[in-house]
């Protein structure tokens, strides 16, 4: 693909030898696990072809490569939603560069409503599986018989032992659930919301799950993590907003970043 092939280079002029092992997408609550970051190069995503604009608050739009905890990584500070442009394949070429830089795994995190009355507001969820409700897949058009991604353990089963590991050694309780990805931006009401319990949701939101097939078409293992920050339409008493989703999540931010820390930590190993 040539857009991913003209941003590599532009990387590649700047940093000729650096192979990230890990590459993490950081959604809304998680932007400060930038600042763990021993930064070598950093990107806006206007420099680099096929990268989306940023265009929603909480999300830098910037590539940076550099060390987390010793471990090689690229973050992505930031990602474009379905509902912004109505494109599933807006995060195409980032996914797909993080695999061409050397990246093995991709972290993917984001901030969730719950379905789960044990499963407050400020609790932290590894994803176990998703329900793609939207009905659209950012491989429409693709061609070859690669574009058949299986998608049994998606959200690879050992990341996920990791994730866990990782939050029980400082302490975190991590819940574990069913993601169910809904088009957005509006929010769910609250029969939608009883029709994801129904399928087994634990938790709704409006992104990931595209990248998540996206990552697995171009042979990334794997992981979610989603920071509940509100409990879905018709199980809680707050008005919902992306103001309210951003006040939660600061406020439950240190913790996820800590996780993530002790994730990397684990995967090191």
């Amino acid at each position: 693909m040539k857009q991913v092939e003209d941003a590599l280079a532009a990387i590649r002029r700047h940093l000729p030898d650096f192979r990230p092992r890990l590459g993490i997408v950081l959604g809304s609550g998680f932007g400060e696990v930038a600042a763990d970051l021993e930064e070598v190069a950093g990107f806006s995503y206007a420099e680099l072809p096929g990268f989306p604009a940023a265009g929603v608050a909480g999300h830098a739009g910037r590539l940076m490569l550099g060390r987390i905890e010793s471990v090689a990584v690229v973050v992505l500070q930031g990602r474009a939603h379905y509902y912004e442009r109505g494109d599933a394949a807006a995060m195409k070429v980032p996914v797909r560069l993080a695999r061409a830089l050397g990246a093995e795994a991709l972290l993917l995190t984001n901030a969730a409503g719950s379905l789960r009355a044990d499963m407050p507001p400020g609790s932290l969820m590894a994803i176990a599986d998703h329900v793609n409700l939207v009905g659209v897949s950012p491989l429409f058009g693709e061609a070859g018989a690669e574009r058949f991604v299986g998608m049994a353990d998606a959200y690879d089963p050992a990341l996920r032992e990791l994730i866990g590991r990782a939050a029980r050694g400082i302490g975190e309780r991590l819940h574990e659930g069913i993601y169910v990805w809904f088009a957005g931006p509006q929010f769910e009401t609250p029969a939608e919301i009883r029709a994801a319990r129904l399928l087994g949701g634990d938790a709704v939101g409006m992104s990931t799950v595209p990248e998540t097939i996206l990552g697995r078409h171009a042979g990334l293992r794997i992981a979610g993590l989603s920071l509940i920050t509100n409990m879905a339409a018709g199980l809680g008493a707050e008005r919902l907003s992306h103001a309210h989703t951003l006040e939660v999540a600061a406020r439950a931010s240190a913790r996820a970043r800590e996780v993530i820390r002790a994730f990397i930590r684990e995967y090191a190993k």
